[in-house]
């Protein structure tokens, strides 16, 4: 039913495992990736798909209405919409792209899209918009939104705008809210993979405050199957949460990470924390197991080795990424457009 799909943000780490993994799965999906190519955005992380006549790659912004416009003129059964400014760090720092994005962008996907016909919208955001956990309990959908950060608060507005096309307009919007996700062509600013590329280049980890900030951790691949389960089965109007079940404080992610690689502990730098960080991230997904059928099918462990090797023998793509070299590629081919 749903073979036709606009994917947003699809050269992004989340956005590029699902294309790959979403083509690899359902032979019969044909996927525009609309992607306006920022810092995150790497062509390199789908360049083994290129030639798939099933995929087409577009540049564009999803804040730009015309240009989201002019993609979405054909006919599609679903947009699915990854593009986000997602780093708090920099949310900090600059609030006004991710508003920008997150939530200017999300209305012109929404109202594009809703007038486009097309049959089904899911809002790809995060439990970050619950706000900060106790040492006990979880977020369910019925969890209050209260974010901490600017990027939480783009996000739980744009799930907002996401609810409000469906309460008045009848849209297919579906919202997903996932906990924190790991796997390949992470860009290295994330914990995980900078942390890894770090302690591949013997220097320092930086971890915030006393490292006991708890999170739920998700690998990649698991993420994209809980999607494509909302996509065919997953009611409009609905929100569901998606966790890995796996609760792990920073600091022994660290110490996974350095003993794996077979590293020194001393590579450690507890720095001063962040501003408003987030004690305890903890979903409960026992609504879209049970009503969907889903569940992860890696554990942790394992697929946390599986992701450190990945960094291990794709020492090329990280460094060029770190550099920034990995830009020229795609200026290349689509110049400064």
């Amino acid at each position: 039913m749903y073979k036709r799909l606009f994917v947003t943000g699809g050269c992004g780490f989340i956005g590029s495992n699902f294309v790959r993994f979403a083509l690899a799965d359902r032979p019969d999906v044909c996927i525009l990736n609309f992607d306006k190519l920022t810092y995150a955005g790497n062509l390199e992380n789908l360049s083994d798909i290129e030639g798939d006549r099933r995929y087409t790659f577009v540049k564009g912004d999803i804040a730009d209405r015309s240009a989201v416009e002019k993609a979405l003129s054909a006919e599609f059964d679903a947009v699915i919409n990854f593009a986000a400014e997602t780093h708090v760090d920099r949310s900090i720092l600059s609030a006004g792209e991710f508003i920008r994005t997150n939530v200017l962008g999300t209305q012109v996907l929404l109202e594009v899209a809703a007038a486009r016909g097309v049959g089904k919208f899911i809002q790809i955001s995060t439990d970050e918009v619950y706000g900060s956990l106790g040492p006990k309990g979880y977020f369910t959908e019925e969890t209050p939104i209260a974010p901490n950060s600017p990027y939480s608060a783009s996000k739980a507005a744009a799930d907002l705008i996401a609810r409000s096309y469906f309460h008045t307009f009848g849209f297919g919007a579906v919202i997903t809210r996932c906990s924190n996700n790991f796997g390949p062509y992470q860009f290295p600013e994330k914990l995980i993979p900078l942390f890894v590329t770090n302690a591949l280049a013997d220097e320092k980890l930086p971890l915030y405050g006393d490292g006991m900030n708890v999170r739920d951790w998700i690998y990649v691949d698991d993420h994209s199957s809980a999607i494509l389960a909302v996509l065919e089965k997953g009611s409009p109007g609905q929100v569901y949460n998606i966790g890995g079940g796996n609760e792990r404080a920073n600091v022994e992610i660290t110490r996974f990470i350095l003993e794996t690689l077979g590293k020194s502990q001393d590579l450690i730098e507890f720095v001063k924390d962040r501003p408003g960080h987030d004690r305890r991230y903890a979903i409960d997904s026992s609504k879209i197991r049970r009503e969907l059928g889903w569940a992860p099918s890696h554990s942790f462990e394992e697929a946390l080795e599986r992701t450190i090797k990945w960094y291990v023998e794709n020492r090329r793509w990280w460094q060029r990424v770190k550099s920034g070299e990995y830009r020229e590629y795609y200026r290349k081919q689509y110049g400064n457009r």
